[in-house]
């Protein structure tokens, strides 16, 4: 995925997330349930959709543990130093967008 694609994207699969971020799906799963700040949105087939704001947490939480070598407990201590209120902005400007998504799949298949 090339940054150009990455920047005309707004929605990721765990694969994305995975190979944007250079580590294992399990991990962000993982990640995912122990920190409590990724929150993809689920599709009806149960699928996770990611924001970039998503993969920024991911890349951020991967700097701590990796880089920085934090614990869990560290690196959580540190991220919440990072939330603020653009996260809940950010989470609203995507759920327009999914129901904007969700409103044109419904037109398209009544259309069928």
């Amino acid at each position: 995925m090339g940054l150009e694609e990455l920047e005309q994207k707004e929605f990721f699969t765990i694969g994305d997330i995975s190979r944007i971020c250079g580590v294992p799906d399990y991990s962000v799963r993982y990640w995912e349930a122990e920190f409590g700040l990724i929150k993809p949105i689920r599709k009806a087939s149960g699928h996770r959709r990611y924001t970039k704001a998503d993969v920024e947490t991911v890349l951020k939480i991967k700097d701590l543990i990796y880089r920085q070598k934090m614990t869990l407990e560290g690196a959580k201590k540190q991220l919440s130093k990072y939330q603020s209120k653009s996260k809940e902005d950010a989470s609203s400007q995507v759920n327009v967008k999914i129901l904007k998504e969700i409103y044109d799949t419904i037109n398209q298949i009544i259309k069928e």
